[in-house]
This record gives C-alpha cells, sequence and structure tokens, in this order.
C-alpha cells in the first residue's frame, strides 16, 4: 500500500528504530495506542515537550500525561503512592486506565504544566510500550490531534490534522479503542474520575467508595 510522505507502517523493517532515534534527538512523533493515535516525546526532555505543546497548538496549562513500559515505570516518575495505584493496575493495565499520582520531582516543570501530579498510563500497544523502554523512561504522549479537535483513530488521520509538522507518523492501522482512556485522579480523597472512556464508572466503584 502506498503511504503519505512522513507516514510509515510499524511493520516496516526499522521503522521502530526511526522512531526511537527521533525521540532520542528530542523529536516529536506520532505513534499508534491502544486508545487513539498520540504525538509522543521523550518525557525529560523540555524543549521536546514544549515542541509538542506547539504541534498540538495545546495550552500550556493542560499537562501532558505518560505512556509507560511496564508497571515498574511508575517507582521512577510517581512518589508517595497509594496503595491503590497497584491494584488498580493489576485489575485495568495494559489498558485505558490513567492515573493521576504525586510526580516525582525530576520530571520538567512543562511536561506537569507546574502541577505536583503526574497522569500515567500502561497501554495496551506493543509501539509505545516498546519505545518507551528503548528510550529508558516513560513517553510524555497526548492525542495527535489539533488542540480540541476530534482525536485520531488512523495515521491518515492524524496527517490531516499535523501533516508537516512531525518528522514520523507510525501507522499500524485504525486504533482498536478509538476512544481516550479513563482518568482517575488517586491524589483527592475519594478518588475522582475526571474522564470517562473504556473504563467506566461501574468498573471503578471499588475504588470510589471511601477511597
Amino acid at each position: 500500500m502506498m503511504l503519505r510522505a512522513g507516514i510509515r507502517a510499524v511493520s516496516d523493517p526499522g521503522a521502530l528504530d526511526q522512531a526511537l532515534a527521533l525521540l532520542k534527538s528530542g523529536e516529536v512523533i506520532a505513534l499508534p495506542t491502544d486508545t487513539v493515535y498520540g504525538v509522543a516525546a521523550d518525557c525529560a526532555n523540555a524543549a521536546a515537550i514544549a515542541r509538542l505543546y506547539e504541534i498540538k497548538e495545546r495550552p500550556r496549562d493542560r499537562p501532558i500525561p505518560l505512556l509507560l513500559a511496564g508497571e515498574a515505570d511508575l517507582l521512577s516518575v510517581a512518589v508517595d503512592l497509594p496503595a491503590a495505584v497497584w491494584e488498580l493496575a493489576r485489575a485495568f493495565w495494559p489498558g485505558g486506565l490513567t492515573l493521576v499520582v504525586p510526580a516525582a520531582d525530576w520530571l520538567p516543570d512543562i511536561r506537569t504544566a507546574g502541577q505536583p501530579s503526574v497522569a500515567v498510563r500502561l497501554p495496551d500497544h506493543r509501539v509505545p510500550r516498546v519505545l518507551a523502554a528503548g528510550l529508558g523512561r516513560p513517553l510524555a504522549v497526548t492525542s495527535a490531534n489539533i488542540s480540541d479537535q476530534p482525536s485520531p483513530r488512523t495515521a491518515e488521520e492524524v496527517f490531516e490534522q499535523l501533516n508537516s509538522r512531525l518528522p514520523l507518523i507510525l501507522d499500524d492501522g485504525p486504533a482498536a479503542g478509538g476512544v481516550a482512556s479513563t482518568i482517575l485522579d488517586l491524589t483527592t480523597t475519594p478518588f475522582r474520575i475526571l474522564r470517562e472512556g473504556p473504563i467506566t464508572r461501574e468498573q471503578l466503584a471499588p475504588w470510589l467508595v471511601g477511597a
């Protein structure tokens, strides 16, 4: 199949190597996830994250979530974790649940928008996990759209919105989920759903009562 310039199939030999090299050099790329397509940067590179904000035209007061390579990555980006984190991880990860937890001090302020918390998720898709593992730390990732526009389910939809703003769009076919993740804030008592997505309020009910 003929792909547009800048779009490269995940199955193409060397595609993930190119993506990782771009991330390591401070570039922003688009990639598939289990929910929607996202734009990704190195979570430790403040300049790359600033570029991500520019590409999306995202207000700087909206923090950027992190996608993890594995559950253990939580310990590198978060502190003072409640026991419920591990219960929720066992129940819903990998998958469409984002958890808001207290942020580690080393994360760039621009990524957290100056807030003391960080949103983290273990995606049910190999591409972001492989790239995060190769980078050696989580990816700063948010949906690959112009801010407040529809979230893209395909690489072509990413291209239509962001086209020449990105050096690479990884294509792995339509995103299986197609809906942005559920966000659960664990920094408040009781815990609070900030956005309902594929993980429903009913599924989270055991953690919402008396949290």
